[in-house]
């Protein structure tokens, strides 16, 4: 199964107040690290702009590992963001790994292992990974989904196409609470780089 990976990075990042595509995680800004998490394991790597497109491409490192969609549409919201690259999948992609760039935690064996298991036969519809029983991102979908989630009006979320299918959903349990780490505040930020310790 050929997977591409959806990187949805175009909001305006009003609560943050800077791009989160910028933030620095572990050495990285948080897109270059989720592109370095998917690129050896899908082709291609879709990365979607929308605010500020100009001022995150030149301070990327990983350039010339992403194809970047420009989503007109982005003040709309995150669901435009995810049709316009669904819209841009090459053909030959079977699936596609998505989440928004707010999700820097992720773990490398994560990735792997839902790759794994989107190769698993017959092919499910989702993998979604799940940690302490919560789901997360990125999330897994089959090409025979994504007429469903462009059907969607832009004011839904892509939730509802997910709800629909969850008797054809490959649950994923992992050890990384970074599925489920959406840091879109600079509180969420604060608690990302300095955890709290444990009592």
């Amino acid at each position: 199964m050929s997977l591409a990976a959806l990187i949805l990075a175009a909001g305006t990042s009003s609560r943050m107040g800077t791009p989160k595509a910028l933030l620095e995680f572990q050495g990285d800004t948080f897109l270059d690290r989720l592109i370095g998490l998917f690129a050896p394991h899908c082709s291609p790597v879709l990365v979607v702009l929308g605010h500020q497109p100009d001022r995150i491409r030149a301070a990327l490192r990983r350039v010339a590992q992403v194809r970047f969609i420009h989503n007109p549409d982005y003040p709309q919201g995150q669901l435009t963001s995810l049709q316009c690259g669904l819209r841009a999948l090459p053909p030959e992609a079977d699936g596609v790994l998505f989440t928004p760039v707010d999700y820097p935690a992720l773990q490398p064996s994560t990735i792997q292992r839902l790759v794994q298991h989107a190769q698993i036969n017959p092919v499910p519809l989702l993998v979604i990974p799940r940690h302490l029983g919560r789901r997360g991102h990125p999330v897994c979908c089959s090409r025979q989904l994504i007429p469903e989630f462009l059907a969607l009006p832009p004011d839904s979320q892509a939730r509802v196409v997910i709800h629909r299918h969850l008797d054809n959903t490959c649950y994923v349990d992992v050890e990384d609470p970074g599925i489920l780490a959406d840091v879109d505040d600079p509180e969420s930020y604060r608690r990302l780089i300095q955890p709290t310790p444990p009592q």
